[in-house]
């Protein structure tokens, strides 16, 4: 009897204790929590808790769960990519999230962020050196090599949403595990398609009603680069002092990356530094002047950025970020052809999208030689606006509509043919069309491989007189229509 008093005893004090050690342990989930929100971080975003017998499950840093108050966001945003890609012609591919490691290294650059700080990488079980993606372009020139796309009629025009990985130090719309949509052409070395991947970035994202600003910049052909290295090792070599610990040593080995240094009390000296621009050869000058010059009939607002290199070591000639315009918010429209650089708040960290060309890249991993063109876009930095502007994003859904083939014949033709697309598209004509072919034939060929019904054929006579033919695939029969007509002319033939 006596025994069974002390047991009892013994687990009353023993229910009272655990009972006080938890006490605390609350008040420090709660104390924690209002840390990290005070950090600027979602409540489960980042929420690692010890509770009375240790550590609880939790998240990984800079790792998050979508759960399902998220994934109106993530729908709207996979959607509007998916919408926009075929739109413009792109089809989807996937790759693996796994890589051998040495199609990072020998893409994106030794001497990168990406290789030396951020990429997760090991040993598999049979010993293979692997990665985990952290970008999606060089997978993609891996699977253009390795299934022979360079038999296909060129460009060939790919499109990705998926995962990636860096081990970069966490933030707000930065993560360790992010999310990107992507856009490839391969095929194809044209003023015009640099400006559609520009137009698809920067439509996409108006889609989704954010205003952006596009900055601009050209590094070049590799021999131009080479000659502008040397004026810009020796001035950042009078400039050591003053610089970071990673510019110091990219001096040596990289200096074209101490450009594209985020360090805050590095940008003073950059911004005095040589600027490529006067570096480069006419036939670089003259290609980058004609992209800005689509952009311009596509009325795209954008600046130009002497100092904008993009990170990674596979570009050539035209690269590009988009910001968010913050002259949107009180209702200033940005101007088209502008320079200088975004107002306060579009950081480097905040830039939504980032790309250019890389003419180089699919021959140095293997392939015959192939330009190439392609941007990526962070998810995660859109969801973030998109949030923040919640009440604002009721766009209409874009009814879809049968397909139309887009031909063109001229360079004044070429440059209407981009605007005219989108306009249509935005009525809900889906089109096909092909900017990287200028013979009409080849067009008129394409189309019949697409089998549709009708092809639109703007010419220069066409452009001036404001008009367009509509032709008839089947029967070969052609007519001219007014340009204001053409939705009300498709719509009673296609019966959109």
């Amino acid at each position: 009897m006596l025994k069974k008093s002390m047991k009892k005893i013994k687990k009353t004090v023993k229910s009272v204790s655990k009972k006080r050690a938890e006490e605390p342990a609350k008040k420090n989930i709660q104390e924690e929590k209002k840390l990290i929100l005070a950090a600027g971080l979602e409540d489960d975003e980042q929420l690692v808790v010890k509770g009375p017998k240790g550590k609880l499950p939790s998240l990984l840093r800079g790792m998050k769960d979508v759960l399902p108050k998220d994934w109106p966001y993530w729908k709207k945003i996979y959607h509007t990519a998916e919408n926009i890609a075929e739109a413009y012609g792109f089809g989807y591919m996937e790759t693996p999230v796994l890589e051998e490691a040495s199609l990072f290294t020998r893409s994106i650059g030794r001497g990168t962020d990406i290789i030396e700080k951020e990429m997760y990488v090991f040993d598999d079980r049979d010993g293979t050196r692997v990665g985990m993606r952290p970008e999606f372009t060089a997978g993609a020139v891996r699977a253009y090599i390795s299934h022979g796309m360079h038999t296909l009629p060129q460009p060939v025009k790919l499109w990705s949403f998926g995962q990636l990985f860096r081990h970069d130090r966490p933030q707000a719309g930065r993560y360790r595990q992010l999310h990107q949509f992507n856009c490839e052409s391969f095929g194809a070395h044209d003023p015009a398609v640099d400006a559609e991947l520009i137009v698809v970035a920067y439509n996409f994202l108006r889609d989704l009603g954010i205003e952006t600003i596009v900055q601009m910049n050209s590094i070049g052909t590799s021999e131009d680069r080479q000659n502008y290295l040397v004026e810009l090792t020796g001035y950042l070599r009078t400039k050591r002092s003053y610089l970071c610990e990673d510019c110091k040593k990219r001096i040596t080995r990289n200096p074209l990356r101490v450009l594209d240094c985020k360090n805050e009390s590095c940008r003073p000296t950059l911004e005095e530094a040589p600027q490529i621009v006067d570096w480069l050869s006419e036939a670089s000058k003259n290609y980058f002047m004609k992209v800005l010059e689509f952009l311009d009939e596509l009325e795209v607002p954008y600046t130009l950025k002497p100092t904008l290199v993009r990170g990674l070591d596979y570009y050539t000639e035209t690269v590009f970020e988009i910001y968010e315009d913050p002259s949107t918010s009180s209702g200033q429209a940005p101007s088209a052809g502008s320079t200088g650089s975004p107002q306060a708040g579009a950081g480097q960290q905040s830039a939504l999208c980032g790309g250019g060309r890389y003419d180089l890249l699919v021959g140095e991993l293997g392939g015959p030689p192939t330009p190439a063109c392609g941007f990526a876009l962070g998810v995660e930095r859109v969801m973030t606006i998109l949030r923040r502007k919640a009440e604002e994003n009721k766009d209409k859904i874009e009814k879809e509509s049968g397909g139309v083939f887009f031909a063109h014949l001229g360079e004044q033709a070429r440059r209407r043919t981009l605007k005219m697309i989108e306009d249509l598209r935005r009525d809900g004509v889906v089109l096909h069309h092909s900017l990287g072919k200028t013979a009409l034939k080849a067009q008129l060929e394409l189309a019949n491989k697409f089998a549709v019904a009708y092809t639109l054929i703007l010419g220069q006579k066409e452009v001036q007189d404001g008009t367009i033919i509509i032709r008839d695939m089947e029967s070969g029969i052609q007519e001219i229509v007014d340009q204001k007509k053409l939705k009300s002319e498709l719509e009673k033939k296609t019966k959109i």
